[in-house]
């Protein structure tokens, strides 16, 4: 395959040049991805920590057209509800009129074109098991529900790291991505198309390939703008 040989990088980065460059792709090029840089990528995936080393993570893999066509449908009627948000919503104060307007044309491609990226992978995750409240101590058992909702909050940082290092072993590979999760706004019938089992969430979809645009520079809001020292100032 020429065109994918020549897309490949002939010289490995490194990690911050990775890191400030691996912006959202979201225009990719229909040529086939080689089976053995997804194995790559999902090898590096499984190299980010979790949440007492449960490693509960799942990866589904799209290649079929037909499989691939079908959540494009159900990406973009998850995506109308997010465009309405977007409007509702307006443009975020660090974003200029013009980097707002590439931003919502940029993703409105995806919305229409997400089937088409020759590679989506979802990162899913099993649910997390809390002991039986009457397994637990008396002083952890009388703040159950409390323990239950600390589950529930912390899900994230068991997968979302993976899916950090997938963006940057993509980047590495000359690969483009993006983290997209408007899907999960109609995750049943995505669960339902890939007969994920019910104990199993989705967290992404995220549609892999040979970009179009090219990687980085990024532009971010200053550092003095975010970080606090010590406590929280409320000037910034």
């Amino acid at each position: 395959m020429p065109a994918v040989a020549a897309a490949t990088p002939t010289t490995e980065i490194g990690l911050f040049e990775a890191i400030y460059s691996a912006r959202s792709l979201r225009r990719l090029k229909p040529d086939p991805v080689p089976d053995a840089l997804i194995t790559r990528i999902l090898d590096a995936a499984i190299r980010a920590p979790s949440a007492g080393n449960a490693q509960n993570w799942a990866f589904i893999v799209v290649r079929t057209a037909e499989t691939r066509r079908q959540l494009g449908v159900i990406y973009r009627k998850a995506s109308d509800i997010a465009a309405a948000v977007y409007a509702a919503r307006g443009r975020p104060a660090h974003l200029s009129e013009r980097q707002f307007a590439r931003m919502l044309d940029a993703g409105g491609h995806l919305w229409d074109h997400i089937g088409e990226a020759p590679v989506l992978l979802i990162p899913c995750q099993r649910r997390p098991v809390v002991p039986p409240q009457e397994t637990l101590p008396p002083s952890v058992a009388q703040r159950y529900a409390d323990e239950l909702a600390y589950a529930e909050r912390i899900r994230g940082a068991s997968i979302y790291p993976a899916v950090q290092n997938i963006l940057l072993a993509c980047r590495g590979l000359g690969l483009g991505t993006v983290i997209t999760t408007n899907h999960i706004r109609c995750e049943d019938e995505v669960k339902a198309l890939l007969a994920i089992p019910a104990d199993v969430d989705t967290f992404a979809l995220m549609p892999i390939g040979w970009p179009i645009d090219p990687f980085g520079p990024l532009t971010r809001r200053p550092l003095a703008e975010i970080v606090h020292t010590d406590r929280w100032d409320p000037n910034r």
